[in-house]
C-alpha cells in the first residue's frame, strides 16, 4: 500500500479552496476511489506520471483525459512551444501560426474552406452551434452525445428531468442555465435515425443544427450516417461533427473521414495540441462566413502557443502514422480485457473506440467493483479505471504489463463480487458516477 498522505492532504486543502474540487469532472478523485486515487500529480513524461509523493505509475487510464495522444511532455511538440514562448506568446499583432494552421487543417478535410481558433472544446463546440444558428437565422438544435457545459446544451435538461443521461454523463443540473432556453435543445440516441426525423419533422422549419459525435461507443450502423446527412439536407440544417473525442485518433484528421460523412462543419480539441490548449471549428465558407457578422472574440484565443504545439503534433502524428499504432494497441487490449472477463467469469461490457476503450461491470454493485478494481491496479504501480485511453508513447509491453496487472485485480474483483462484499474490501470511497456534489 502506497503513502499518498501529501496528495489526500491536497485535496483536503482543495476542497476548502475550489469549488467542485476540480477544473474537469472527470479528473475528480471521485470519480475513481476518493482516498486510494492520487489526485495530483508533480511530473509527467511518456506514459510514466509521479504523484505529490513520488510514486511513479504507468497510465493505463485516461490518458490526459484523451488529450495527450502523443505521450506526456512530448519532446517535439514541447521544443515547438518552447520556440513559440521564446518569440514571444502574446503581442498587438497577430500570430502567423494561425493561417499555417487554418491551411493545414483545410487540407487534410478538402470539404472545408475556412477555420476559427479557440482553446478549449467546450467553447469551441458553443462556437460552432452560434455561427450555425447565425447562418440560419434558425435556434433549435438537435444533438448527440456529450458537447460541453455550455447552456446551449444543458437547455436540454431544463424541465425534462435528465433528457442528457443517455449521452455520456447523467445528472447534469441546468441550474444556472435561462429557462427561457427550454425547447430549444433535442436529444436523439446514436443509430436511431427514427428520433431524428421525429424531431426534424416536429422542428424543421426552425432546426439550426444537427450535432454529433461521428462515433464514440459503437460503429455506425448502416445507412445512419447517410441519412442524418439526408435529415440535415431536407430542413437546411446546419451539420456539425464533433471531434473532439475522435479526431487524430483513428486518422490523420477527423474520424469522419473514414465514414466517408461530409459534415458543414467539424470541431477539434484534445488530441490537437496534445494537451496544450487548442481548439478547432472548420467548415464549408458559406456556413462559415457568418462568423464575420456574429461577435466571436477573446483574447486569449490569438496566442501563439495553441497553434504551435497543433501544427507540431498534427505533424508528428502523421509522420509517425500514429494512428495505425494506437489502432493496434487498443484492440490487443479491448481482445485481452474480454479474455480476462471470460477468464475470471465476470460479465463485462468491453467497447468503445479502439485508442478510446471502456469497460464497465454488468452486475453486483458496479460502482464499488470499479473502486476495487482501481485500488488493485494502483498497488501493481498502474492508474486504471474502466477507461482506457492509448498514447503513441505506449508500446505492447506497456499493454502487457497492463493485462498481467489487469489478471490479478479482475481475479480479486471476481472473488469480490462472487462474495458480495465488494465495498467492504476498499480502503477508499466506491466510485461515483454521473454528476453529483463533492463534498
Amino acid at each position: 500500500m502506497k503513502d499518498i498522505s501529501k496528495s489526500l492532504n491536497h485535496l483536503r486543502r482543495v476542497k476548502e479552496r475550489i469549488p467542485g474540487v476540480s477544473q474537469l469532472l472527470s479528473k475528480r478523485p471521485d470519480r475513481f476511489s476518493e482516498g486510494v486515487w492520487p489526485g495530483y500529480f508533480s511530473r509527467a513524461a511518456g506514459t510514466r506520471v509521479w504523484d505529490l509523493d513520488g510514486n511513479e505509475y504507468l497510465d493505463m487510464s485516461i490518458g490526459g483525459i484523451g488529450a495527450t495522444v502523443l505521450g506526456y511532455a512530448d519532446p517535439d511538440v514541447d521544443g515547438a512551444v518552447r520556440d513559440a514562448i521564446g518569440n514571444g506568446v502574446a503581442s498587438s499583432l497577430n500570430c502567423p501560426e494561425e493561417l499555417e494552421l487554418a491551411d493545414l487543417l483545410c487540407e487534410l478535410h478538402p470539404w472545408a474552406d475556412m477555420a476559427r481558433f479557440g482553446r478549449c472544446g467546450g467553447e469551441a463546440m458553443a462556437m460552432a452551434v452560434r455561427i450555425a444558428r447565425a447562418k440560419t437565422g434558425r435556434d433549435v438544435v438537435a444533438f448527440c452525445g456529450y458537447h460541453g457545459w455550455h447552456d446551449w446544451y444543458l437547455a436540454a435538461n431544463i424541465g425534462s428531468g435528465d433528457a442528457l443521461s443517455g449521452h455520456l454523463q447523467a445528472g447534469l443540473d441546468p441550474l444556472g442555465v435561462p429557462a427561457a432556453l427550454a425547447g430549444t435543445a433535442h436529444p436523439f440516441a446514436y443509430n436511431d435515425l427514427e428520433a431524428l426525423a421525429a424531431i426534424v419533422e416536429q422542428h424543421g422549419a426552425n432546426l439550426a443544427a444537427v450535432v454529433m459525435e461521428p462515433t464514440r461507443g459503437a460503429e455506425p450502423a448502416p445507412g445512419f450516417l447517410p441519412g442524418v446527412r439526408e435529415l440535415a439536407d431536407s430542413c437546411g440544417a446546419v451539420l456539425i461533427l464533433d471531434e473532439i473525442s475522435a479526431g487524430f485518433r483513428l486518422t490523420t484528421g477527423g474520424a469522419h473521414l473514414l465514414y466517408g460523412l461530409t459534415p458543414d462543419m467539424a470541431v477539434f480539441s484534445k488530441a490537437l495540441g496534445n494537451g496544450y490548449p487548442i481548439s478547432a471549428v472548420i467548415g464549408r465558407g458559406e456556413v462559415m462566413d457568418a462568423a464575420r457578422y456574429c461577435f466571436i472574440s477573446s483574447t486569449n484565443w490569438t496566442e501563439r502557443t495553441g497553434p504551435a504545439a497543433a501544427l507540431a503534433t498534427i505533424g508528428k502524428f502523421r509522420r509517425m502514422d500514429a494512428a495505425s499504432h494506437l489502432m493496434r494497441l487498443g484492440q490487443a487490449v479491448q481482445e485481452g480485457l474480454r479474455e480476462l472477463a471470460a477468464k475470471h467469469g465476470l460479465p463485462m461490457d468491453v467497447g468503445g473506440m479502439k485508442p478510446m476503450t471502456h469497460f464497465s461491470f454488468k452486475d453486483g454493485d458496479p460502482h464499488a467493483l470499479k473502486a476495487l478494481f482501481v485500488q488493485e491496479m494502483l498497488d501493481r504501480d498502474i492508474l486504471a479505471s474502466t477507461l482506457c485511453y492509448m498514447m503513441h508513447a505506449h508500446t505492447m509491453d506497456d499493454v502487457g504489463a497492463y493485462l498481467q496487472a489487469a489478471d490479478e485485480a479482475l481475479a480479486v474483483v471476481a472473488e469480490a463480487r462472487a462474495a458480495g462484499d465488494a465495498e467492504g474490501r476498499l480502503r477508499g470511497a466506491s466510485s461515483v458516477a454521473g454528476f453529483k456534489r463533492m463534498a
